[in-house]
């Protein structure tokens, strides 16, 4: 047995790295289970709905250990694990999911109806999600590991683009998630809301199938400048508040094909006050009539931190007659990675996404996480991979 060391979530802006319990092969209830895997953690990645969390934006409690963005190595597998080996080096979409209910089998694994006995849907070091424990660690267990295991062909070849792969357990397949469901196609002018990490992958994302103009909208000058150099059109919010005109400025109409939420609930208004739905209005009043919306950016049931009373039970005020009277089409929730991840590590593999470069991934130690963190809350035009045992070498 290993020891092992994982990020623990210690209360609102805090997380250390702790000693914690080598994984078992077991549920989060304690009942054992043989169609799990144990891995070598490879990389795992800070993530920016990691922050809603540590920032007491959720109801998570004290003591978990964090971190849902995983790629590693098998190192122990159950006896019904058939079609993993010793050796393997997968990566681990953020879901946990069975495989074999109903919402799997129509391929919502973001909605898996067996692995959380609270709600439907399953993600490892995640509030409300079932209590799998995160992969901000040394190692960690993977349940249903045939289904939801994503081995890569070639180990080598692997290594060499590590720090592109890894992207494939969350940001990467969620930003695509989101600009195939605002129906971004050859020729589409699309407006991103946010330039961090996830706005980022959707923006290449956006690129990738074929849209002609990628716009990101920010206030972080940092990023809106990062964005620019990887060839998106930045929108500086700061200026002003009336976006269709800055929108205007560069294609020339007030309006776009498909818009695509990077932001979620703790979105801030042009004057800095906190608007939970100032995001997906703009979104609706910029989209064009019959056009598509997709929303991968994070809204919760609960948020105690926020400053409104109806949003704290996830009540937002929408003007969703707009939206109607538009006929816009609107796609919400969780991304099935397994829907996804085979076709990016393909186009990652083969040189047709730089996605690191992107999203300009920053190697960090485990060790130096709870700095990761400081960090990325301060807005950075970075993605904090962590390197729990030294095999990406740290930047």
């Amino acid at each position: 047995m290993s020891d092992n060391r994982g990020v623990v979530y210690i209360g609102p802006s805090k997380v250390e790295v702790q000693d914690i319990a080598y994984p078992k092969m077991e549920t989060p209830n304690g009942k054992p289970i043989e169609h799990g895997v144990i891995l070598k953690v490879v990389s795992t990645n800070i993530c920016g709905s990691d922050q809603h969390m540590v920032r007491g934006r959720t109801t998570a409690p004290s003591g978990m250990v964090l971190g849902h963005e995983i790629t590693g190595e098998v190192i122990e597998k159950g006896k019904d694990v058939e079609f993993l080996n010793i050796g393997d080096l997968v990566s681990v979409p953020f879901n946990v999911a069975c495989g074999r209910c109903r919402t799997c089998k129509e391929g919502h694994t973001g909605v898996c109806l067996h692995v959380n006995d609270d709600r439907a849907g399953g993600a490892y070091g995640y509030v409300d999600m079932g209590g799998w424990v995160g992969g901000q660690a040394r190692y960690v267990m993977v349940p249903y590991a045939d289904f939801n295991l994503l081995k890569f062909p070639d180990r080598d070849q692997a290594m060499d683009r590590i720090r592109d792969l890894t992207m494939l357990s969350d940001i990467l397949p969620t930003g695509f998630h989101g600009a195939l469901n605002a129906k971004v196609g050859a020729g589409s002018t699309v407006y991103v809301a946010g330039a961090g990490p996830v706005g980022l992958a959707a923006a290449a994302s956006a690129r990738l199938l074929g849209a002609a103009v990628v716009m990101i909208g920010d206030f972080n000058q940092q990023r809106l400048e990062h964005a620019r150099k990887m060839g998106f059109e930045p929108v500086d919010l700061s200026k002003h508040d009336r976006l269709g005109e800055m929108i205007a400025a560069i294609v020339g109409e007030p309006q776009v094909d498909s818009a695509i939420d990077a932001v979620g609930f703790e979105a801030v208004g042009h004057g800095g006050k906190e608007q939970p739905a100032v995001v997906l209005n703009q979104m609706m009043e910029v989209t064009r009539e019959a056009g598509s919306i997709g929303i991968p950016g994070l809204y919760v049931t609960e948020d105690p931190g926020a400053t409104e009373k109806a949003a704290q039970t996830g009540s937002l005020s929408l003007r969703f007659g707009l939206g109607w009277a538009k006929a816009h089409s609107f796609h919400t929730g969780q991304t099935p990675v397994v829907q996804y991840n085979r076709q990016l590590m393909q186009a990652i593999l083969h040189g047709r996404l730089n996605i690191a470069e992107i999203v300009n991934a920053q190697v960090i130690s485990l060790e130096d996480a709870p700095q990761g963190y400081q960090q990325f809350d301060s807005g950075v035009a970075s993605k904090f991979v962590l390197d729990p045992h030294g095999l990406l070498g740290v930047a």
